[in-house]
């Protein structure tokens, strides 16, 4: 069964920095454009960003400049660097290949507080 394993957040202040990790299985990774959403309590799941088979990159304009999407088609991961974060961007943060509609992993939870 494909699997999707969001691991790597955390509890950090504002203007720190997390990295985020996704641990892809059972599909062909390389393949395919990969994703971050994430979910805020009380809002709807919420495109991050985007990272196509050839490593084109797409950002919401809310992250843009402050996250950085890259992957590692070796090792069938995705990762998410987020710089300079902000309590707006507490949220429970997936992965995901848009095009296939996978089972969402567990997610993992980013909470940015002083």
């Amino acid at each position: 069964q494909v699997q999707l394993v969001e691991s790597g957040g955390g509890l950090v202040q504002p203007g720190g920095s997390l990295r985020l990790s996704c641990a892809a299985s059972r599909f062909t990774f390389s393949r395919f454009s990969m994703s971050w959403f994430r979910s805020a309590p009380g809002k709807e799941r919420e495109w991050v960003a985007s990272i196509s088979n050839g490593g084109d990159t797409m950002y919401a304009d809310s992250v843009k400049g402050r996250f950085t999407i890259s992957r590692d088609n070796a090792k069938n991961t995705l990762f998410l660097q987020m710089d300079s974060l902000k309590p707006e961007d507490t949220a429970v943060y997936y992965c995901n290949a848009p095009v296939l509609q996978l089972p969402w992993g567990q997610g993992t939870q980013v909470t940015v507080s002083s």
